[in-house]
This record gives structure tokens, sequence and C-alpha cells, in this order.
């Protein structure tokens, strides 16, 4: 029976699909397709034909059918990044590096941390394969196994066969470091090992045994603090394992005037732990850091520092791992040079 109400058809906007835009373009769907995916094949088409659709893509406002992409190609588009913690600013930098280049290329992304869990670290590679996700990109994070799919690993413990590596030059990262601190008058130098399994602790030390002999400076056990297991460190931040390490250090010695620590992070823990107990930085010891996160340049005093260019090194991790994925022969390891960046946190040696 009729209830005297009446019914209103609801109707969205339109998609504007892959079909329609040929259709207004005069070209095959194909050709289309091959342009907005950027496929190898795009080269093959002429620059006027590739400007023409994406000036429709623009007018029509076109947004791809992920699914059908799929369906049509197979393929998922999808890259994970794997990282111990998502919020450390080194993690932040390099996925920023990361984005830019896989969203120039159209590939979707996810990231997921395993905050040093052993399990989780274990597990995540093959549960990562069940999203079918055609690369990934470990940072600091290692991997024993290999892989069906391409992987990339900003750092050298992610080492297992068929994984490619970007890293840092670390023995030039810790001779700047020291010849700076050495030219400013300083001989008596304090270090931090870093943490157990982090991806550059055991090359960076080394990199400071072979420095030091080679600059006519010494290692002293004394003027030695160890941060720990990388693994272990998911209730600290390497702030905190700074402060800690630089506290132990003081603890055993102030017969030193400059620290070299294992990263920007530490050295910021550092030089609050050197202030508490009344102390100045860089009036009595001067720190150096390495990485140039975006908060050495804004704590007191501004952190002299090694850059370790980490958006750039995350940008060429997925130009790499893209590279691999379209079959591309791509060298075993890709060695970024890092530079020196003077700031407040060190000075010359007055006495």
């Amino acid at each position: 029976m009729p209830t005297g109400r009446k019914t209103t058809k609801q109707t969205g906007p339109t998609r504007v699909t892959l079909k329609f835009l040929a259709e207004q373009l005069n070209l095959s769907p194909t050709t289309v397709s091959v342009v907005l995916t950027n496929s190898p094949l795009a080269k093959t088409i002429a620059s006027p034909t590739k400007a023409r659709i994406w000036e429709a893509v623009r007018k029509f406002q076109y947004r791809p059918n992920l699914f059908a992409r799929y369906l049509h190609t197979k393929r998922t588009f999808s890259i994970a990044v794997l990282v111990p913690e998502i919020g450390d600013e080194f993690s932040a930098m390099l996925i920023s590096g990361i984005e830019s280049k896989l969203s120039e290329a159209k590939y979707n992304y996810f990231v997921e941390s395993h905050r040093f869990a052993p399990q989780q670290i274990e597990d995540s590679p093959n549960t990562l394969m069940d999203r079918q996700v055609e690369g990934m990109i470990f940072i600091n994070t290692p991997l024993r196994q290999q892989m069906p799919v391409p992987v990339v690993a900003i750092s050298d413990i992610t080492n297992a066969p068929g994984v490619t590596r970007i890293m840092i030059d670390n023995y030039q990262a810790v001779v700047l470091g020291l010849r700076h601190l050495k030219e400013f008058g300083h001989q008596k130098i304090a270090f931090f090992k870093g943490p157990e399994h982090n991806g550059d602790t055991e090359c960076r030390w080394n990199a400071i045994l072979r420095a030091t002999a080679e600059l006519g400076l010494s290692v002293k056990p004394e003027l030695t603090a160890t941060m720990g297991n990388y693994f272990e460190a998911g209730e600290k931040s390497m702030m905190q394992r700074g402060y800690d390490a630089a506290t132990m250090l003081m603890e055993k010695s102030r017969d030193f005037t400059a620290l070299l620590a294992f990263n920007d992070g530490s050295a910021v823990g550092a030089i609050r732990a050197i202030q508490d107990i009344g102390l100045s930085v860089p009036g009595n010891i001067s720190v150096v850091g390495i990485d140039d996160i975006q908060i050495a340049a804004f704590i007191s005093p501004r952190l002299t520092t090694i850059r370790q260019p980490l958006r750039q090194m995350g940008a060429i991790a997925a130009t790499t791992l893209l590279q691999r994925i379209q079959g591309e022969t791509i060298p075993e390891e890709t060695v970024v040079q890092p530079e020196l960046v003077v700031r407040e946190s060190t000075a010359r040696r007055t006495t």
C-alpha cells in the first residue's frame, strides 16, 4: 500500500575510467595505461602524446582504479618498509626520501615497525609477503633468509643473499669528525661505541680504531662508553642512551676535552648530561655527532655533526628497489659520502 512518501534515487559523481580517458584522447587504453604507470614501454611514446594524456588526467580529475590495475597487470605496485621505530628522526628522514621517489613512480607503500621484538623481526618478512608486496626496504633491520622479491637495505646488518645495501662511508665520517677535533687542539677524546647489532656500530667502531691510529690519537678504555644492545633499546631513545653513556663515562673519568658520539641522538643526550653536572659545551667539552637529524640545528648549543644525507639515501634506496623490480642489474652496495657541518658544540681547546 502506498505510504505517500516520495523516494529519491541517490546519485554521486561518475567515476572517470581509463576507457573514458582513452576515448576522449582518441588513444588506446593500453597507451594511456603505459604512460600513467610509467612502464618501460612509456619510453617509446612521443612526448606530445604523454603531455596530452597528463593534461586530460588533470582536466577530468582521473583517479586510477587500483583494483582494476591489479587485475589488468597482476601487480600490486606496493612496497613495504620495515623499521625498528617509526617515530625517530633518523627513520623519518629516510622514509621522507623513500616516499618522494615511490610517489613519483605511482607506487604505494606502507611502513611496519618491529620495535626490536626478536619474534616480529623474524616473522615480518613472511607477513609482508602475504600482502603481495613487490619489494621491501629494510632500515637497520636484520634479515636471515633470501626473499622472493627484491630487498634493499639501508644498513650493513641486512646481509641475507640477494640484498642490495645503501651505506654511509663510516670511515670517512669518523675521519672528518676526528680531524676537526684534532685541528681544534683536542687530543684527549672520548668515544661512544654504538649499540650491539645496530647497522653501523661495528663498521663505525672499526673506523674509529683505524682513524685514530692514522691521526696519532688514542682510544682509551676509560674514555669509552658502550650503549648496550640495539634490540633491547625499545624503552630508551637514543638521546636517553646517550645521556646514560655520558653519565657513566664522566663517573669513570673527566680527563677528556672532546667527545665523538655514535650519532646525533646520543650526542644530544650527552650534551644534556654534561650540562647537568655543571660543565659547558663546548667550553669544557666539545661534542660531535653523526647524522645531522633536524634537531641538531636547533638544540643549544647547535650540534656540530657529520651529515649523513638521509633523505638522499632514502631516495636512492627507493630508486634502487624500483630498478631491481624492473629487472635491472644493480651494484650490491652503494656507498654515500658524508659531510662535516660545523656549528656551536665544538670549539678550540684553550687550556
